[in-house]
């Protein structure tokens, strides 16, 4: 696309010529869509990632000066959304349904149904469900959840190795069950979909 042809589509785009704005997306999409594909976050859409990259394009169009080829200034926002997703995924890990094996998927299906003990062949898929919960949580809750219910220490031992203090404790380790339990919910809710 030559300056003279973008800056008359952006020009149309900014005086809200819905067509204008319809052939900017057709020019730049194949452009965005290289971006994203190599840049995607593992857990967004394509499509929605392409959708967000134009909403921001749009909202700051105003904000384009022609210095640089629209090409380029439209990359760097891709780019930029691209990263911030893949670090928003990052600081906010999720756990998703199809993220689980099937014998997790069943273990998850046994609590949200029933409240008998699980079966033998049920233990190890309930132990890697844990493993999954424990991996979202930061690494001090964690640790607060692996001393205190996995390896059954007392707060006391618990302070003694950490010099957390016995408030601190507890306050780490309920807030990581709360999140554990928000997990497991979202999972839960997500198969009855």
């Amino acid at each position: 696309m030559d300056d003279s042809d973008a800056s008359a589509l952006v020009d149309g785009a900014l005086q809200h010529d819905d067509e204008a704005a319809r052939a900017l997306v057709r020019r730049l999409y194949p452009l965005v869509v290289k971006v994203v594909r190599a840049h995607r976050p593992r857990r967004t859409a394509e499509e929605d990632l392409c959708q967000m990259i134009f909403i921001k394009v749009f909202q700051k169009l105003s904000q384009f000066s022609g210095k640089v080829p629209l090409e380029h200034w439209v990359s760097r926002i891709a780019v930029n959304t691209c990263l911030n997703q893949i670090e928003s995924e990052r600081v906010r890990p999720e756990l998703r349904h199809a993220d689980l094996s099937e014998e997790e998927q069943a273990v998850v299906q046994n609590l949200a149904t029933s409240s008998d003990e699980l079966a033998p062949d049920q233990r190890f898929a309930s132990r890697q469900l844990v493993e999954h919960l424990l991996a979202a949580l930061k690494p001090v809750e964690r640790l607060a959840i692996d001393l205190l219910y996995l390896q059954g220490r007392s707060v006391e031992e618990i302070r003694k190795i950490t010099g957390w203090s016995a408030a601190l404790i507890k306050v780490r380790a309920f807030r990581a069950r709360q999140k554990m339990k928000g997990q497991l919910a979202k999972i839960s809710a997500r198969e009855k979909l």
